[in-house]
């Protein structure tokens, strides 16, 4: 079953069960997929769009791609003036070096992680400097294929919980893993759904919705 099969199947799945996400389905439209071909460049793009709007990420991006540090032994060559003035922060500069190296040396091999282990992939991704769960699960979802994910950490997908669910605040962290929770085993599809329901509502682009 490929990426666009099990997203629809999912969403089957839980608009048969779930009449809020019945209704935002019909409202906003079957969703697409997100799809990033994995290794160091997807994760240097996720890395990229941490807490940063979607057109900032773009920007920053295009500036990266141009300058081939998609690829992490480029990436490792960089210093910080280049680093800079492609729009890394101090921070991110670490944290895209620590990734870099650890692909380069194999101490995190993106080759052999895959969606039909995560717990495995998430131990490993997290235990590198600058990624943590919202990066993981995003690299997980997107570019592993998990279909078990939702990215708590999200704000667009905490807002959108509160939007389909008609409360009054917008969820934490916890209460976000309590909503999702009754979407198992096909939280990604939810997922890719609120950000949609995200999108159309708002009229703003957000990661899950938009390229």
């Amino acid at each position: 079953m490929n990426r666009h099969q099990a997203l629809e199947a999912g969403l089957t799945a839980l608009a048969a069960r779930d009449t809020d996400i019945a209704a935002a389905l019909a409202e906003a439209g079957a969703p697409e997929p997100r799809v990033l071909e994995p290794g160091f460049a997807a994760l240097i793009r996720i890395i990229v769009g941490q807490q940063v709007s979607t057109a900032s990420a773009a920007a920053i991006l295009a500036r990266l791609t141009a300058a081939g540090g998609l690829d992490p032994q480029t990436f490792a060559g960089f210093d910080d003036a280049a680093l800079g003035a492609i729009g890394f922060s101090r921070a991110k500069m670490r944290y895209g070096r620590a990734l870099a190296e650890r692909v380069l040396d194999d101490r995190l091999p993106l080759d052999r992680l895959t969606g039909d282990d995560p717990l495995a992939a998430h131990d490993a991704l997290i235990a590198v400097p600058g990624i943590g769960r919202w990066t993981a699960e995003i690299y997980r979802m997107f570019a592993l294929g998990d279909q078990d994910v939702f990215p708590s950490g999200d704000v667009a997908l905490r807002e959108a919980i509160r939007m389909l669910r008609g409360l009054d605040a917008r969820p934490d962290i916890p209460g976000s893993d309590a909503h999702s929770a009754v979407w198992a085993p096909h939280r990604s599809a939810a997922a890719h759904l609120l950000w949609r329901l995200y999108r159309v509502r708002r009229g703003v682009a957000v990661l899950g919705a938009d390229r």
